[in-house]
C-alpha cells in the first residue's frame, strides 16, 4: 500500500532483521519473550509495520530502564503475512518459543488468530489497534484484549463530529465489505448519526480490490441535494482511488473515515489537489498537543528509525508493550491470569489516551477517547480529543 522504494527497503530490512531474531529459539534467565505476529507484507502491513516500529523503540526503552520485573525484554516478532492462517501458525511458534505474551495485528480478522493462540496456553495477548468489537473476551477468551478504542466509540465520533459540530445533516456512507473493521465501522456510525438525528440518503457497498467505483459514483452524482457528508469506510490502496473519483467529478462534500484513513499512502495518493475538507477519526496525534509525552516519544523514535513518525499507528506499538509492562509490574508476575486481571483493574495513561478495561463477563471494553484529524491540500492537522455521549451498543 505504501508505494514508495524507501518504505520497501525499509520494510524489507526490518523483515530480515526480524527473520535473523528468530533463528534462536533460546533466550536468557535474566530475559522475558515477547512474540508478535504482525504482519509486514500484504494489505496488514501499513497498519502493522508501524506497530512494529513503535514496538522496537519500547522495548529498547525498557531495556534502558530496567526491563520487566528486573527481566530483559526480548522481542520476537515473525510476519503474519496478513494471512489467517500464518498469524497463526505465526503464534504457535512463538509460544514454543517460550513467549509470555502476545502482541496480534491490528485487526480482528488477521489479529484474532494470534490472540486465540494465546488463550489456549493462558497467556494475555493485545491487539495493536483492532477496533471490530468482536476484538473481545467474547469472542477470543478472558485473557484477550485490543489497544484500540472500538469501532461503537469510533464511528460514534464521527457521527457526533459530523452533525453536532459541523452542523451536517444528511450523510451517504460507502462500506467496503472486505473486512469486519470496515463493516463495523459504518454500522456504528449510521446508527449513531440516526439517533442524534441525522438522515442517511443512501447506503452503499464496496469490495477492496474491484477498482471500479463507477455504479456508485453514478448513483451518488444522482443524489440532489448533494449530502451534507461523505462516510466512507474503506482503507487503501482503493481509498484513494475512490476518494479521487468523487472529487474528479466535482463532488465537494465533506469525506469522514476512520482510522484507515491515518496512512501516509492515502495522504500522498490524494495530494494537495484532492486531499482536502476530509476528517477521520484515529488514536491520536503525533505531537505535543496530544500527549505531555509525545515530543519524548518522537524524539526516541527519530533516534532509533532515523526518521520522524508519520502515522498514529507507531504509537499503538509502543503503548501495547509499555501497557503490558505496566500490567506485568503492577501484577508482579507474568502469570496471563495475574495479568489479565490488572489490565481489569486499572486505568492506564498512554499515549494513545487514557484506557481502562471493563470486566471479561463485559466483552474486555475499552473506554478510551478517540483523536479527530483534518487534512487539508494533503497535510494533516489535529481536531483534539473525543469522547462519544450514549454512543451505541456493540
Amino acid at each position: 500500500m505504501r508505494y514508495t522504494l524507501s518504505r520497501m527497503l525499509i520494510g524489507m530490512l526490518s523483515l530480515t532483521l526480524i527473520v535473523f531474531s528468530t533463528v534462536s529459539t533460546s533466550f536468557a534467565e535474566d530475559e522475558i519473550l515477547i512474540g508478535g505476529a504482525l504482519s509486514l507484507t500484504g494489505v496488514q502491513a501499513p497498519l502493522d509495520e508501524p506497530g512494529l516500529k513503535g514496538a522496537q523503540v519500547a522495548v529498547k526503552y525498557l531495556n534502558e530502564h530496567g526491563g520487566i520485573l528486573g527481566k530483559q525484554v526480548k522481542f520476537v516478532n515473525i510476519d503474519g503475512k496478513s494471512d489467517p492462517v500464518t498469524v497463526g501458525n505465526a503464534a504457535v511458534e512463538l509460544i514454543d518459543q517460550g513467549a509470555k505474551l502476545m502482541v496480534a495485528p491490528c485487526d480482528f480478522d488477521f489479529g484474532g488468530p494470534a490472540s486465540r493462540e494465546a488463550q489456549k496456553v493462558g497467556i494475555v495477548g493485545i491487539s495493536t489497534c483492532a477496533s471490530d468489537p468482536l476484538y473481545s473476551s467474547w469472542s477470543l477468551g478472558d485473557k484477550q484484549f485490543t489497544l484500540s478504542m472500538w469501532n461503537t466509540t469510533m464511528g460514534a465520533v464521527g457521527a457526533e463530529y459530523a452533525f453536532k459540530e459541523r452542523g451536517w445533516k444528511t450523510a451517504y456512507v460507502v462500506t467496503d465489505q472486505f473486512i469486519a473493521y470496515t463493516k463495523s465501522l459504518s454500522k456504528y456510525f449510521l446508527a449513531h448519526f440516526k439517533t442524534i438525528g441525522g438522515t442517511v440518503l443512501a447506503e452503499e457497498t464496496y469490495t477492496q480490490g474491484d477498482q471500479d467505483f463507477s455504479a456508485q459514483l453514478s448513483r451518488l452524482r444522482g443524489i440532489k441535494p448533494q449530502p451534507d457528508v461523505i462516510f466512507i469506510s474503506s482503507y487503501m490502496p482503493d481509498l484513494g482511488t475512490i476518494i479521487r473519483s468523487i472529487r474528479e467529478v466535482g463532488i465537494t462534500s465533506p469525506i469522514m473515515g476512520g482510522d484507515s484513513y491515518d496512512d501516509p499512502g492515502l495522504f500522498e495518493a490524494l495530494g494537495q489537489k484532492f486531499g482536502s475538507d476530509i476528517y477521520f477519526v484515529t488514536h491520536t496525534w503525533m505531537g505535543p498537543e496530544a500527549h505531555p509525552d509525545m515530543g519524548k516519544f518522537i524524539e526516541s523514535y527519530k533516534a532509533y528509525h532515523g526518521s520522524a513518525p508519520d502515522t498514529s499507528f507507531v504509537a499503538t506499538g509502543w503503548d501495547t508493550i509499555m501497557l503490558m509492562a505496566q500490567a506485568a509490574e503492577k501484577a508482579g508476575s507474568f502469570d496471563g491470569a495475574a495479568i489479565a486481571k490488572t489490565l481489569e483493574n486499572n486505568e492506564f495513561n498512554l499515549l494513545t489516551g487514557k484506557l481502562s478495561y471493563r470486566s471479561a463477563k463485559n466483552g474486555h471494553a475499552p473506554d478510551k477517547a478517540a483523536v479527530l484529524i483534518s487534512l487539508t491540500q494533503g497535510k494533516p492537522a489535529f481536531l483534539g480529543w473525543r469522547l462519544p455521549e450514549n454512543p451505541p451498543a456493540p
